[in-house]
Protein backbone atom coordinates (compact mmCIF):
# COMPACT_ATOMS: atom_id res chain seq x y z
CA UNK A 1 0.00 0.00 0.00
CA UNK A 2 1.27 3.47 -0.81
CA UNK A 3 -0.25 4.81 2.39
CA UNK A 4 2.84 3.84 4.33
CA UNK A 5 5.13 6.20 2.46
CA UNK A 6 3.69 9.04 4.58
CA UNK A 7 1.23 7.59 7.03
CA UNK A 8 -0.03 10.32 9.23
CA UNK A 9 2.11 13.42 9.63
CA UNK A 10 3.09 15.68 6.78
CA UNK A 11 4.62 18.99 5.90
CA UNK A 12 6.57 21.21 8.25
CA UNK A 13 5.40 20.27 11.73
CA UNK A 14 6.92 21.50 14.97
CA UNK A 15 6.21 20.91 18.63
CA UNK A 16 5.14 24.54 19.04
CA UNK A 17 2.65 24.29 16.17
CA UNK A 18 0.69 21.52 17.92
CA UNK A 19 1.48 22.39 21.55
CA UNK A 20 2.16 26.14 21.76
CA UNK A 21 4.88 27.12 24.22
CA UNK A 22 2.88 30.12 25.45
CA UNK A 23 0.49 27.77 27.22
CA UNK A 24 3.16 25.84 29.10
CA UNK A 25 2.55 27.57 32.44
CA UNK A 26 -1.18 26.86 32.32
CA UNK A 27 -0.48 23.28 31.30
CA UNK A 28 1.79 22.80 34.31
CA UNK A 29 -0.86 24.15 36.70
CA UNK A 30 -3.48 21.79 35.29
CA UNK A 31 -0.98 18.91 35.41
CA UNK A 32 -0.30 19.51 39.11
CA UNK A 33 -4.02 19.43 39.92
CA UNK A 34 -4.55 16.18 38.00
CA UNK A 35 -1.57 14.52 39.68
CA UNK A 36 -2.84 15.59 43.10
CA UNK A 37 -6.29 14.13 42.34
CA UNK A 38 -4.78 10.78 41.38
CA UNK A 39 -2.28 10.72 44.25
CA UNK A 40 -5.08 11.12 46.79
CA UNK A 41 -6.64 7.90 45.43
CA UNK A 42 -3.49 5.87 44.80
CA UNK A 43 -4.29 3.55 47.69
CA UNK A 44 -7.16 2.16 45.61
CA UNK A 45 -5.06 1.44 42.51
CA UNK A 46 -5.02 -2.19 41.31
CA UNK A 47 -2.34 -4.47 39.88
CA UNK A 48 -2.63 -5.64 36.26
CA UNK A 49 -0.78 -7.97 33.90
CA UNK A 50 0.75 -6.91 30.59
CA UNK A 51 -1.85 -5.04 28.48
CA UNK A 52 -0.39 -6.48 25.25
CA UNK A 53 0.35 -10.17 25.85
CA UNK A 54 -1.20 -10.72 29.32
CA UNK A 55 2.08 -12.01 30.76
CA UNK A 56 2.26 -11.65 34.54
CA UNK A 57 6.05 -11.51 34.63
CA UNK A 58 7.42 -7.99 34.89
CA UNK A 59 10.24 -5.97 36.38
CA UNK A 60 10.21 -2.43 37.81
CA UNK A 61 11.54 0.43 35.70
CA UNK A 62 11.01 3.77 37.45
CA UNK A 63 8.43 5.94 39.20
CA UNK A 64 7.06 9.23 37.86
CA UNK A 65 4.18 11.38 39.16
CA UNK A 66 3.54 8.68 41.76
CA UNK A 67 2.95 6.07 39.04
CA UNK A 68 5.00 2.86 39.05
CA UNK A 69 6.29 1.90 35.60
CA UNK A 70 7.08 -1.74 34.91
CA UNK A 71 8.23 -3.67 31.82
CA UNK A 72 6.76 -6.97 30.61
CA UNK A 73 9.33 -9.77 30.75
CA UNK A 74 7.84 -11.33 27.63
CA UNK A 75 7.00 -8.65 25.04
CA UNK A 76 8.73 -5.58 26.50
CA UNK A 77 5.61 -3.45 26.85
CA UNK A 78 6.01 -0.70 29.46
CA UNK A 79 2.94 -0.09 31.60
CA UNK A 80 1.63 1.28 34.90
CA UNK A 81 0.89 -1.19 37.68
CA UNK A 82 -0.83 -0.66 40.02
CA UNK A 83 -3.17 1.67 38.14
CA UNK A 84 -6.51 3.49 38.68
CA UNK A 85 -9.63 1.33 38.41
CA UNK A 86 -11.99 1.77 35.42
CA UNK A 87 -14.47 3.65 37.62
CA UNK A 88 -11.76 5.92 38.93
CA UNK A 89 -10.53 6.66 35.40
CA UNK A 90 -14.05 7.57 34.26
CA UNK A 91 -14.36 9.97 37.18
CA UNK A 92 -10.89 11.36 36.51
CA UNK A 93 -11.49 12.17 32.85
CA UNK A 94 -14.88 13.73 33.60
CA UNK A 95 -13.18 16.34 35.80
CA UNK A 96 -9.61 16.40 34.47
CA UNK A 97 -8.03 19.85 34.55
CA UNK A 98 -5.64 18.90 31.74
CA UNK A 99 -8.47 17.91 29.43
CA UNK A 100 -10.41 21.07 30.22
CA UNK A 101 -7.30 23.17 29.63
CA UNK A 102 -6.54 21.49 26.30
CA UNK A 103 -10.14 21.82 25.17
CA UNK A 104 -10.23 25.52 26.00
CA UNK A 105 -6.77 26.60 24.85
CA UNK A 106 -4.39 24.18 23.13
CA UNK A 107 -6.84 22.49 20.75
CA UNK A 108 -8.37 25.75 19.49
CA UNK A 109 -5.01 27.49 19.08
CA UNK A 110 -3.39 24.56 17.26
CA UNK A 111 -6.46 23.36 15.32
CA UNK A 112 -5.30 24.55 11.91
CA UNK A 113 -1.85 22.98 12.23
CA UNK A 114 -3.26 19.72 13.58
CA UNK A 115 -5.85 19.45 10.83
CA UNK A 116 -3.46 20.22 7.99
CA UNK A 117 -0.43 18.27 9.15
CA UNK A 118 -1.85 15.35 11.11
CA UNK A 119 -5.56 14.69 10.57
CA UNK A 120 -5.91 15.58 6.89
CA UNK A 121 -3.24 13.04 5.87
CA UNK A 122 -4.91 10.43 8.08
CA UNK A 123 -8.30 11.13 6.51
CA UNK A 124 -6.73 10.61 3.10
CA UNK A 125 -5.30 7.29 4.26
CA UNK A 126 -8.80 6.15 5.23
CA UNK A 127 -10.10 7.28 1.86
CA UNK A 128 -7.36 5.29 0.11
CA UNK A 129 -8.03 2.19 2.22
CA UNK A 130 -11.70 2.32 1.26
CA UNK A 131 -10.81 2.75 -2.41
CA UNK A 132 -8.43 -0.21 -2.35
CA UNK A 133 -11.02 -2.33 -0.54
CA UNK A 134 -13.56 -1.51 -3.26
CA UNK A 135 -15.94 0.21 -0.84
CA UNK A 136 -18.36 2.57 -2.58
CA UNK A 137 -18.97 5.93 -0.97
CA UNK A 138 -21.33 5.74 1.96
CA UNK A 139 -21.22 3.68 5.09
CA UNK A 140 -20.32 4.59 8.64
CA UNK A 141 -17.14 5.79 10.32
CA UNK A 142 -16.75 5.98 14.08
CA UNK A 143 -14.02 7.94 15.81
CA UNK A 144 -13.41 6.82 19.36
CA UNK A 145 -12.05 9.64 21.47
CA UNK A 146 -12.96 12.36 18.98
CA UNK A 147 -11.67 15.15 21.24
CA UNK A 148 -12.01 18.51 19.45
CA UNK A 149 -13.52 16.92 16.32
CA UNK A 150 -10.63 17.77 14.01
CA UNK A 151 -10.36 14.37 12.35
CA UNK A 152 -14.15 14.16 11.98
CA UNK A 153 -14.08 17.51 10.19
CA UNK A 154 -11.47 16.27 7.73
CA UNK A 155 -13.39 13.05 7.09
CA UNK A 156 -16.61 15.01 6.54
CA UNK A 157 -14.84 17.25 4.02
CA UNK A 158 -13.98 14.19 1.90
CA UNK A 159 -17.64 13.19 1.58
CA UNK A 160 -16.71 9.52 1.84
CA UNK A 161 -19.16 8.44 4.59
CA UNK A 162 -22.91 8.89 5.00
CA UNK A 163 -22.65 8.79 8.77
CA UNK A 164 -19.86 9.93 11.08
CA UNK A 165 -20.17 9.16 14.78
CA UNK A 166 -17.96 10.82 17.38
CA UNK A 167 -17.55 8.84 20.60
CA UNK A 168 -16.17 11.18 23.26
CA UNK A 169 -16.54 10.65 27.03
CA UNK A 170 -15.10 14.01 28.18
CA UNK A 171 -18.10 16.36 28.53
CA UNK A 172 -16.41 19.57 27.34
CA UNK A 173 -14.95 17.87 24.26
CA UNK A 174 -18.23 16.08 23.49
CA UNK A 175 -19.96 19.47 23.57
CA UNK A 176 -17.43 20.86 21.10
CA UNK A 177 -18.10 17.99 18.67
CA UNK A 178 -21.84 18.62 18.92
CA UNK A 179 -21.32 22.31 18.19
CA UNK A 180 -19.56 21.25 14.97
CA UNK A 181 -22.64 19.32 13.90
CA UNK A 182 -21.50 15.76 14.57
CA UNK A 183 -23.50 12.88 15.95
CA UNK A 184 -21.95 12.40 19.39
CA UNK A 185 -22.10 9.57 21.88
CA UNK A 186 -20.85 10.91 25.21
CA UNK A 187 -19.51 7.64 26.54
CA UNK A 188 -16.61 5.24 26.53
CA UNK A 189 -16.62 2.73 23.68
CA UNK A 190 -17.18 -0.13 26.12
CA UNK A 191 -20.60 1.35 26.97
CA UNK A 192 -21.64 2.16 23.40
CA UNK A 193 -24.53 0.27 21.88
CA UNK A 194 -24.74 1.33 18.23
CA UNK A 195 -27.74 0.32 16.13
CA UNK A 196 -25.51 -1.09 13.36
CA UNK A 197 -22.00 -2.25 12.46
CA UNK A 198 -19.47 0.23 11.07
CA UNK A 199 -17.12 0.23 8.10
CA UNK A 200 -14.20 2.06 9.71
CA UNK A 201 -13.22 2.73 13.33
CA UNK A 202 -10.51 5.26 14.15
CA UNK A 203 -8.92 6.17 17.45
CA UNK A 204 -6.00 8.52 17.96
CA UNK A 205 -3.94 8.80 21.14
CA UNK A 206 -6.54 6.94 23.21
CA UNK A 207 -5.41 3.36 23.83
CA UNK A 208 -2.47 4.45 25.99
CA UNK A 209 -4.95 5.98 28.49
CA UNK A 210 -7.14 2.95 29.05
CA UNK A 211 -7.43 0.48 31.91
CA UNK A 212 -7.84 -2.45 29.51
CA UNK A 213 -6.54 -2.02 25.95
CA UNK A 214 -7.65 -5.61 25.25
CA UNK A 215 -11.27 -4.82 26.14
CA UNK A 216 -11.03 -1.66 24.02
CA UNK A 217 -9.77 -3.55 20.96
CA UNK A 218 -12.43 -6.22 21.43
CA UNK A 219 -15.11 -3.52 21.38
CA UNK A 220 -13.70 -2.05 18.17
CA UNK A 221 -13.67 -5.53 16.66
CA UNK A 222 -17.30 -5.99 17.70
CA UNK A 223 -18.37 -2.66 16.19
CA UNK A 224 -16.80 -3.37 12.80
CA UNK A 225 -18.43 -5.14 9.90
CA UNK A 226 -16.56 -8.18 8.54
CA UNK A 227 -13.83 -6.71 6.37
CA UNK A 228 -14.02 -3.39 8.23
CA UNK A 229 -10.84 -1.50 9.10
CA UNK A 230 -9.41 0.03 12.24
CA UNK A 231 -6.81 2.79 12.35
CA UNK A 232 -5.34 3.94 15.62
CA UNK A 233 -2.32 5.87 16.81
CA UNK A 234 -0.36 5.91 20.05
CA UNK A 235 3.18 6.60 21.25
CA UNK A 236 5.95 4.12 20.45
CA UNK A 237 7.92 3.52 23.64
CA UNK A 238 10.72 2.07 21.50
CA UNK A 239 10.93 5.28 19.45
CA UNK A 240 13.93 7.58 19.42
CA UNK A 241 12.88 10.36 21.78
CA UNK A 242 11.11 8.04 24.25
CA UNK A 243 14.12 5.67 24.35
CA UNK A 244 16.61 8.51 24.77
CA UNK A 245 14.70 10.57 27.34
CA UNK A 246 13.06 7.75 29.31
CA UNK A 247 11.24 9.12 32.35
CA UNK A 248 12.12 12.66 31.24
CA UNK A 249 9.97 12.30 28.12
CA UNK A 250 6.68 14.23 28.08
CA UNK A 251 5.14 11.05 26.65
CA UNK A 252 5.62 9.51 30.09
CA UNK A 253 2.88 11.32 31.98
CA UNK A 254 0.14 10.79 34.55
CA UNK A 255 -2.50 9.85 31.96
CA UNK A 256 -0.63 7.22 29.95
CA UNK A 257 -0.97 3.76 31.43
CA UNK A 258 0.16 1.66 28.44
CA UNK A 259 3.35 2.13 26.41
CA UNK A 260 3.38 -0.14 23.38
CA UNK A 261 6.00 -0.83 20.73
CA UNK A 262 5.28 -1.82 17.10
CA UNK A 263 5.81 -5.46 18.08
CA UNK A 264 3.59 -5.41 21.17
CA UNK A 265 0.69 -3.45 19.62
CA UNK A 266 0.72 -6.05 16.84
CA UNK A 267 0.51 -8.84 19.46
CA UNK A 268 -2.51 -7.11 21.00
CA UNK A 269 -4.31 -6.62 17.66
CA UNK A 270 -3.75 -10.21 16.62
CA UNK A 271 -4.93 -11.52 20.01
CA UNK A 272 -8.28 -9.87 19.29
CA UNK A 273 -8.52 -11.39 15.81
CA UNK A 274 -7.43 -8.58 13.51
CA UNK A 275 -5.57 -9.54 10.34
CA UNK A 276 -3.37 -7.68 7.86
CA UNK A 277 -1.92 -5.74 10.79
CA UNK A 278 0.49 -3.04 9.65
CA UNK A 279 2.33 -0.66 11.96
CA UNK A 280 4.37 2.36 10.91
CA UNK A 281 6.04 5.20 12.79
CA UNK A 282 5.41 8.35 10.74
CA UNK A 283 6.46 10.87 13.41
CA UNK A 284 8.29 14.06 12.53
CA UNK A 285 9.17 15.45 15.96
CA UNK A 286 11.69 13.06 17.57
CA UNK A 287 14.78 15.02 16.62
CA UNK A 288 13.26 18.36 17.60
CA UNK A 289 12.18 16.98 20.99
CA UNK A 290 15.61 15.55 21.79
CA UNK A 291 17.37 18.66 20.50
CA UNK A 292 15.17 20.81 22.77
CA UNK A 293 15.89 18.53 25.73
CA UNK A 294 19.60 18.94 25.06
CA UNK A 295 19.32 22.76 24.89
CA UNK A 296 17.32 22.92 28.11
CA UNK A 297 19.63 20.60 30.04
CA UNK A 298 17.17 17.72 30.41
CA UNK A 299 19.81 15.46 28.90
CA UNK A 300 23.56 16.00 28.61
CA UNK A 301 25.79 15.60 25.60
CA UNK A 302 27.67 12.89 27.51
CA UNK A 303 24.44 10.90 27.93
CA UNK A 304 23.42 11.37 24.33
CA UNK A 305 26.88 10.97 22.86
CA UNK A 306 28.78 13.55 20.86
CA UNK A 307 28.01 11.98 17.51
CA UNK A 308 24.23 11.79 18.07
CA UNK A 309 24.28 15.28 19.64
CA UNK A 310 25.88 16.60 16.48
CA UNK A 311 23.20 14.94 14.35
CA UNK A 312 20.21 16.28 16.30
CA UNK A 313 21.55 19.69 17.35
CA UNK A 314 24.38 20.47 14.93
CA UNK A 315 24.43 23.44 12.54
CA UNK A 316 23.48 21.38 9.47
CA UNK A 317 19.71 21.05 9.73
CA UNK A 318 19.61 18.87 6.61
CA UNK A 319 21.42 16.16 8.59
CA UNK A 320 18.77 16.33 11.33
CA UNK A 321 16.00 16.14 8.74
CA UNK A 322 17.56 13.11 7.07
CA UNK A 323 17.94 11.44 10.45
CA UNK A 324 14.27 12.08 11.28
CA UNK A 325 13.26 10.62 7.93
CA UNK A 326 15.38 7.55 8.71
CA UNK A 327 13.68 7.14 12.10
CA UNK A 328 10.23 7.36 10.55
CA UNK A 329 11.04 4.88 7.78
CA UNK A 330 12.74 2.41 10.12
CA UNK A 331 9.99 2.01 12.72
CA UNK A 332 11.97 4.13 15.18
CA UNK A 333 9.89 7.28 15.50
CA UNK A 334 8.01 7.76 18.76
CA UNK A 335 4.67 8.27 16.99
CA UNK A 336 2.99 5.03 15.91
CA UNK A 337 0.09 4.27 13.57
CA UNK A 338 -1.66 0.88 13.26
CA UNK A 339 -4.01 -0.22 10.48
CA UNK A 340 -5.73 -3.62 10.54
CA UNK A 341 -8.77 -5.45 9.20
CA UNK A 342 -11.50 -7.56 10.70
CA UNK A 343 -11.43 -10.84 8.83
Amino acid sequence: MTIFSDAGESGSITVDSVRPEIYQEGHQRALALDISWLSERSGSFVEVDCPACNCSGRHPLYEKYGMHHVVCDDCGTQYISPRPTPGMLAEFYAQSEIYYFWGQTIYPSSATARKERIFRPRARIIDEICEKAGLVKGGILVEIGAAYGLFCEEIRALGRFDRIVAIEPVPTLAATCREKGFEVIESTVEQVNLDCSVDVACSFEVIEHLFSPLAFMKEIFRLLKPGGHVMLSCPNIKGFDTEVLGARSDTVDHEHLNYFSPASITILAERVGFVDVKVVTPGRLDVEIVSSALRHGLISEDELGKFVSKIVAGPDRAVAEHFQAFLAASGLSSSMLLIARKS
